[in-house]
């Protein structure tokens, strides 16, 4: 997080442009592009890192900071425009970083026509939404979106799941997961997002599941 250069505002859901629990996954995203980096060393090209309901671009930064290219999508057109901005703040707007809108399924759908695929994928969904003319609902869906990121998954690719809804704690996220990889279940992990008050107090805001890239050369 040090460097980084973040604009927080009050928002009318109650939000600020940030989601601090996610800080938690800060130093392991930048891990995962390191071995990702070390593994694609001797193929030339940095490892490419997908990001679906990217908000206003924390984890974005993250991932390009630490050498990935990175592909930031959401389907808030006012929410990508806030992470370009926190790209510039943090002086990483020259960074190669595709900032898109549009619905998360759809894309990941076609990019697997297109035979793309990715080192990394981050995802957080929520637990409701509508792009497209889709709703989304995470009970329901999420399920098919992980089906479809496994499509575009490279060999030993890693991958970042979290959630912020009551009934998906890290025990249901790392199941999901384990479905979709089912070949990554050595390099699985699971946790919940809590922040702890200098008294100790805890507050849950979330869970996360993480699939380890793999050191394994290509």
């Amino acid at each position: 997080m040090a460097g980084l250069v973040l604009e927080l505002r009050a928002t009318e859901p109650g939000g600020l442009g940030l989601f601090p629990e996610q800080l938690q996954n800060v130093t392991w995203l930048e891990a995962q592009v390191a071995t990702a980096t070390e593994r694609r060393a001797s193929s030339g090209p940095p490892p490419e890192v997908l990001n679906l309901f990217a908000h206003t671009g924390l984890l974005t930064l993250v991932a390009a900071r630490a050498g990935a290219r990175v592909v930031h999508l959401d389907a808030a057109r006012g929410s990508v425009a806030w992470a370009r901005r926190n790209a510039n703040l943090s002086r990483l707007a020259e960074q190669p970083i595709r900032w898109l809108v549009d619905d998360g399924l759809a894309f990941v759908a076609r990019e697997a026509r297109r035979g793309r695929s990715y080192d990394g994928i981050v995802l957080d969904p929520p637990s409701y939404g509508h792009a497209g003319g889709q709703a989304w609902r995470l009970a329901e869906d999420m399920a098919e979106l992980l089906d479809a990121c496994a499509r575009i998954a490279r060999p030993d690719a890693f991958v970042l799941l979290t959630a912020h809804t009551p009934e998906f704690d890290e025990n249901r996220l790392a199941d999901a997961l384990w479905e979709a990889f089912p070949d990554g279940g050595d390099r699985l992990e699971a946790e919940p997002l809590e922040l702890e008050a200098e008294s100790g107090a805890r507050l849950s805001l979330g869970a996360a599941a993480r699939l380890r890239a793999s050191a394994n050369m290509w």
